[in-house]
Parts: structure tokens; sequence; C-alpha cells
């Protein structure tokens, strides 16, 4: 049950640091001034608008009352009254008048006046209308074959201080939840700041440089960022410089190697030593032409819708199929996205007959999923494929013409991406790879 409810409370909740901050700082106010309201309006207000109008309607009651004496002149109470109690009255002779009106139980005003007339005095035909007039309240009773219209100040029933409270309450309470909102803005900026470029460094891609902002514990985040950032990428163009020359210094022996191959005489371990010699060749360009593209090439936003059916084009082969939409445009590293399709659809040519490519999109993220129907991948391998230079089968007859860094090197560019890879049983009874990458 708590569980259910906690869960309940989470998913309503706002999920981002600026609205829960706004929650924490509005809430309060927003409660305070709902039970200062509601105390002002029970204690002060009800209670204060309920006085007046017993006290109006104990004047009426007297009016009437004096005006039944017959020593007194009936015009001259009238005018006595509308000078020392502010009522004007006037005396309609009307047998069928309609004492039928809109209770408007909403009106506190109404509420209040109907209340004292039925149970205070018990007066049975009145009539009463507080919204005919702007300052007045047109009142009707009954009397003998007539009716008293009195007209009376609404002032003589409400308080006006009440909209002056109200307004008093209000307004600063808004003014502090809109000063609140700048504060509030100015202290997630910096977060949103920090996260954008986080996510723009997990993607692999260029940053601008990072100053940290905002208040203490963001600036120290930031600068601890920055400064792992910078170990980063001090560490990548260390690990690719060092790579790089030792490739670079690896060519010369293999040169000298390959010319000596031609001085044996044993031709068979010539032919030997030289496939091995084009095998380790080989795993130097290959390594040596990803170090320099993942190295050089910058972010563009391109047509991966182009780019893919370009791609098939190439290998002009039927066995390809492909549900491609047109027009999906992604930021990237045009030439590595290019190169992990190509390995991806190479090693599916070489151990299928079919393959099958197939590109989705939703509002976050895009699906490339390219599949065949080769002998697969044990399910225990598709971890360990990914590791560079490893091979399932040494002992197989396309070993050699492989080097194992083909799904090493699609998987480093995708996640450079900020994308993931990964593998699974194909459709088609074949091997299945499935690439996610971010929009």
């Amino acid at each position: 049950m708590f569980y259910g409810l906690n869960k309940f409370v989470k998913n309503i909740l706002p999920k981002t640091l600026f609205y829960r901050a706004l929650l924490i700082v509005a809430i309060p106010v927003i409660v305070l001034q709902i039970v200062i309201t509601i105390v002002f309006f029970d204690s002060l207000w009800i209670k204060t608008n309920k006085g007046m109008t017993r006290s109006l309607i104990n004047e009426i009651n007297t009016f009437i009352e004096v005006y039944n004496d017959e020593i007194y002149d009936k015009d001259e109470i009238k005018n006595l009254f509308s000078v020392y109690q502010d009522l004007n009255i006037e005396f309609i002779k009307d047998e069928k008048f309609n004492y039928d009106y809109d209770e408007r139980w909403f009106s506190p005003i109404d509420r209040t006046l109907r209340r004292e007339l039925k149970s205070r005095f018990g007066f049975q035909n009145f009539w009463f209308n507080t919204t005919n007039y702007k300052e007045l309240i047109d009142l009707r009773i009954k009397y003998q074959n007539g009716y008293f219209k009195f007209l009376v100040p609404k002032d003589r029933v409400t308080s006006s201080s009440a909209r002056i409270f109200a307004l008093w309450i209000t307004v600063p309470a808004i003014i502090m939840v809109i000063i609140s909102l700048i504060f509030l803005k100015n202290q997630t900026r910096p977060i949103s700041k920090l996260a954008r470029a986080a996510e723009k460094f997990g993607r692999g891609e260029e940053i601008e440089e990072y100053k940290p902002s905002g208040a203490a514990e963001i600036r120290q985040a930031g600068y601890e960022f920055d400064r792992m950032r910078k170990r980063i990428l001090r560490h990548l163009n260390q690990r690719s410089e060092m790579l790089s020359g030792i490739s670079h210094d690896l060519r010369t022996p293999l040169t000298r190697m390959k010319l000596q191959l031609a001085f044996i005489k044993d031709k068979e371990l010539a032919n030997k030593l030289s496939e091995d010699i084009n095998e380790m060749e080989k795993m130097l360009n290959e390594y040596l032409q990803f170090t320099s593209s993942s190295f050089l090439e910058k972010d563009e936003k391109f047509n991966l819708s182009d780019l893919l059916i370009n791609i098939v084009k190439k290998y002009n082969n039927k066995n390809i199929s492909t549900i491609i939409p047109s027009e999906i445009y992604f930021n990237g590293r045009k030439n590595l996205i290019q190169r992990c399709i190509n390995n991806i659809i190479d090693n599916s040519i070489k151990y299928g007959d079919k393959v099958k490519i197939e590109v989705l999109k939703s509002n976050n993220n895009l699906f490339i999923k390219i599949e065949d129907n080769g002998p697969g991948i044990p399910v225990n391998e598709y971890e360990n494929v990914f590791k560079p230079f490893y091979k399932i089968d040494r002992g197989r007859a396309d070993s050699k013409s492989s080097v194992g860094l083909g799904l090493s090197i699609a998987s480093d560019i995708i996640r450079s991406h900020g994308g993931n890879i990964r593998l699974e049983k194909s459709s088609i009874n074949g091997l299945g790879v499935k690439i996610f990458l971010p929009v």
C-alpha cells in the first residue's frame, strides 16, 4: 500500500529541480494564505458581516414597530430614519407583488441577510436584491396591503476592509513567488549548463571552454567536472598518439621483413610468413585509420537516411533489403558512422546470404537494426566479440581475413556518440545487431 502511494506521489511530482524547488517555496506560501484567509473570513469578516446585518435588521424592525404606533407621524418617522439611520424608506401599495427572489447561495451577503430576516424576527414575505445597484441593497418587506422598500448602502452589511485585506495578502505573496522564480532560475541555470556540458562530453562532442558558475557547491562540481574532462582528454590524446607512434614504428621492421622474405628459398615458409606479416599490417592499418578519423573529425548534422542508402548501393547486392524512412537527420561524425555500418554489414555478408536493414525513429532515440541469416554467435559470446582483437574461433579458415576489430570499432563509435549497441537473435535465424542513438 505504502509502496503504491509512494510511487503515485513520485509520478505526479515534477521531475526537474527547478519546479521541485518552486513547489518547496510556493506550497508553504499558498498553505499559509489559505489558513489566514479561512481564519479571517470565519472569525472576522463573516462574524462582522453577521453583526452588521443583524444591526440593520434590528433597525428595520424598530422602524416597523414605531410605524405601527398611531401616535407618531408616518412621514416624520421615515425622515428620521433616513437622516439618522441612513435608510431610504418608501411604502408602496401593491398586494400582487411577487416575493420570489434568486437565492444566491455563493454570496456571503445574501446568505447572511436571508438568514437574519428569517430567523431573527420571523419575516416571511420579503424580497431583496444585492446586484441591481452598485452601492445599494434593494430590500422589500411586506406590510399590510403593500410593502416597504428599503434602499440600504452595502457598507451597512459588509466590511470594505475585506477587499483591502485580500489585496494585501495576495499581492505580496505573488511578488514573493515571482522573486523566488527569478532566484530559482538563476540557481538552476548553472546545473542545467553543467548537465549539457557533461552530455556533450559523453557523446564525444567538442565542448567550448566551460566556466563554472552558481552557488559554491555547484561551482565546485563544475570545477571538478572541468578538471576530469581535461584529464580524460589528455589521457585519450596521449594514448592515441602513443599507439599511433607505435603503429608507425612497426611499419619499418615489417617492411624489412617483407624484403627479407624474398631471399628465403623455402617458398612454403615464405608464403606463411608473408600471410602473417600481411595480417599484422592490416591490423595496423585498421587501427591507424580509426584513431586518425576519430581524432580529427568534427560533429556535423547530416541526413542519415541518405548515408545508409548510399552505403547499401555501393555493395550492389540484391540480398540486402532495407526499410529506411526518408529525411532522418542526425548530429554526429559522419565518416565514423559510415565506418561502423560498413563493418557490421561486412560481417553480415561474410557469414550470411541475406541481410536486412531497418531504421526506426522515436521522439528521443534512433534505432538501426541489421540482421542476417548466418550461423550467429553464441549468447555467452555477445560481450566478448566487442573486445579488441577477440575472435570466437581462432582456428576457423577465415580467421586470417579478420583482425577482430570490426565490432570493437563499431562499439567505440556508437558509444562515443552517446548511444549503445547490442547483439541478439535475428528474425531470420541469424545474428541481429541493434544500434541505439540519441536524437
